[in-house]
């Protein structure tokens, strides 16, 4: 799993099907100091996630666990919304 916050929004009016009614995020990696570390990227939300928060991340095929999510083009979701941290 991967730290990251929200910083944004993606609207995409078309999209492959297997997208319809996910909501995507432009998300940002975090260190555990809150430290932005990577470049953008895009992620579906499957919690309700919003901008500012710090989400967990998930990729790759373990995101597409159910039977509806096996044939999405779905590489990164978030997964989780982390209420606190401790170092």
């Amino acid at each position: 799993m991967i730290l990251a916050k929200i910083i944004g929004t993606v609207v995409a009016t078309r999209k492959d099907d297997s997208l319809v009614g996910y909501k995507l995020m432009i998300v940002r990696r975090i260190n555990g100091a809150g430290d932005y570390i990577d470049s953008e990227e895009v992620a579906v939300d499957y919690v309700g996630a919003g901008i500012g928060e710090t989400v967990l991340i998930g990729q790759g095929s373990s995101v597409r666990v159910d039977e509806k999510k096996k044939q999405a083009v779905i590489d990164m979701a978030i997964i989780g919304i982390v209420d606190t941290m401790d170092i």
